[in-house]
């Protein structure tokens, strides 16, 4: 399997303030990787700093043999970074078919795939972004990071305060992408076992360095080193 991002020795934080230290991994074309940590360990420092939204300190970040860490954020976009924040950050003064006409790019995923991923955006395809509940403002922050075509897909906490029903739906759509469709990703999310259990491999931070770097199936398999690494109760 090719490599798709490689990740070596990465330094970076906000102004002068370091977060991350020293981050090393890749992620192979097709694959997902499951990025997990307790809060505040630089998960979301890690994916804000791919996107372009961080002060790099040192280390290079590789995407497709391209050198894209001295990019600014659209140019990272341009080159096949899609990026889901925790915000959404979607245009809410825009309609839902508006938000990804907005950003489409030419490829396999257009606005009107993203609709048979997500039913409930095309019915509400007309409303505004401030219409939409919290899990449909998710749905479209996915559909339009799709839009884009991107080769890497950087999802931070997708499934965050949202209800039951829509969390099934997003893993669903998560899984078709990832498993299905075989868009590499990146997902931060607090509840481990939804995410490994659709990922191939898995590194863990810990105060900003990785503490932990193996396959997915290994840590859904040893819930005691899941439970040491993250605190979580079985």
């Amino acid at each position: 399997m090719a490599e798709l991002l490689k990740v070596d020795n990465l330094r970076a934080g906000y102004g002068e303030a370091v977060v991350l230290n020293g981050v090393s991994f890749s992620v192979d074309e097709g694959h997902t990787m499951a990025l997990l940590g307790r809060n505040g360990t630089g998960k979301t420092t890690l994916m804000d700093t791919l996107a372009g939204a961080t002060r790099r300190h040192g280390g290079t970040i590789t995407l497709g043999g391209r050198a894209v860490h001295a990019l600014p954020s659209h140019q990272r976009a341009d080159a096949g970074i899609g990026w889901v924040p925790q915000e959404r950050n979607i245009f809410k003064s825009l309609t839902v078919h508006e938000n990804l006409t907005a950003v489409a790019r030419p490829g396999a995923w257009t606005p009107a795939r993203a609709y048979e991923m997500f039913p409930r955006l095309a019915e509400r395809r007309g409303n505004m972004g401030n219409q939409l509940s919290g899990g449909e403002q998710q749905m479209l922050a996915v559909a339009r990071a799709l839009v884009l075509n991107p080769r890497l897909l950087l999802l931070d906490e997708p499934l965050e305060g949202l209800a039951p029903i829509i969390v099934e739906e997003l893993l669903r759509a998560i899984r078709r992408i990832t498993r299905e469709e075989g868009l590499s990703a990146i997902i931060v999310e607090q509840h481990p076992q939804a995410i490994l259990a659709i990922s191939d491999t898995a590194i863990v931070l810990d105060r900003g360095s990785v503490v932990h770097s193996g396959t997915a199936q290994e840590l859904l398999g040893q819930p005691e080193l899941l439970d040491r690494l993250l605190g979580v109760t079985r």
